[in-house]
């Protein structure tokens, strides 16, 4: 069975806009004979642009990692994937982050100013949400544990520390807090 060229871009389109390709250029053709082999049989079957977009993009993203895998630049953690290349970071004896090194490459900066407003009067509204569920009931510190595991991006267990509350409270408490939200948007 043959791909259509309009298939073939889709396809390769989708390839370079995943997190995982940049730095990986070089396995391009082999990202893409793996996506063809797992996708070739139903890509034809399938109508709707937007199904096919949806369906290309998880093909995409599990043949990525397989070679990725493969050609032994990828290896899997507890945390998930990471690349050999990185190492995992010791905690630094002293606040002293200049030898932390941030890569931007994988953020998808949106593509004009009507997503950039919402995408920030979201967050607002999430902000808001958070702040006013935190008032109603100002003894469970969601306000405060949220800001510690989102925006300083502490785990569960140095936040129980931190506050002197059991890490399975702080899920709990984090667990409902979301589920809160998810209600005043529901």
């Amino acid at each position: 069975m043959e791909l259509t060229q309009d298939k073939i871009d889709l396809i390769s389109r989708i390839i370079k806009n995943d997190r995982k390709y940049p730095n990986n250029e070089d396995l391009y053709d082999d990202f893409f004979n793996e996506t063809c082999k797992r996708s070739v049989a139903i890509v034809n079957a399938i109508e709707s642009e937007s199904t096919l977009e949806a369906y290309l993009k998880r093909i995409v993203t599990t043949s990525i990692v397989n070679v990725l895998k493969d050609s032994g630049r990828l290896r899997r953690t507890r945390a998930g994937y990471m690349s050999t290349k990185e190492v995992a970071l010791e905690p630094l004896d002293s606040t002293d982050y200049s030898k932390i090194e941030i890569n931007y490459a994988s953020v998808k900066i949106p593509d004009n100013p009507e997503e950039i407003v919402i995408q920030k009067e979201i967050l607002q509204f999430v902000a808001d949400t958070i702040r006013k569920i935190d008032e109603s009931e100002p003894d469970k510190n969601y306000l405060h544990i949220y800001t510690l595991r989102y925006d300083k991006g502490m785990t569960q267990k140095e936040i129980s520390e931190e506050l002197g509350i059991s890490q399975s409270e702080i899920s709990k408490r984090l667990y409902k807090l979301m589920d809160k939200v998810r209600d005043v948007i529901e």
